[in-house]
């Protein structure tokens, strides 16, 4: 899947953390959701009446609502490198 990223305007950076919006070329749909499920700990919400997600490794964390066509990807100021495997995955589906 195509997409684009922006800097998210969430204030995080005071943390360490930055949080950048993907911008996907489809809405989030629920085999999106569970084909993120090896990058981290996992939580769906699946119950609830705007479905959520949220993924955190030690380094990032990945959360964002099914239909959405965008997910926040937060991730350490030193450890930005770790942004690739999330690229890389999303670029495969």
């Amino acid at each position: 899947m195509s997409f684009t990223v922006t800097r998210s305007p969430e204030p995080c950076t005071e943390a360490g953390w930055l949080a950048f919006q993907y911008h996907l070329e489809r809405p989030v749909s629920r085999e999106f959701i569970m084909s993120l499920r090896p990058l981290g700990s996992f939580v769906f919400l699946g119950m609830l009446a705007q479905p959520f997600f949220k993924i955190e490794s030690e380094h990032y964390m990945i959360k964002g609502l099914l239909g959405d066509d965008s997910i926040r990807v937060a991730v350490h100021g030193d450890h930005l490198d770790e942004q690739l495997p999330v690229k890389q995955l999303i670029e495969r589906l």
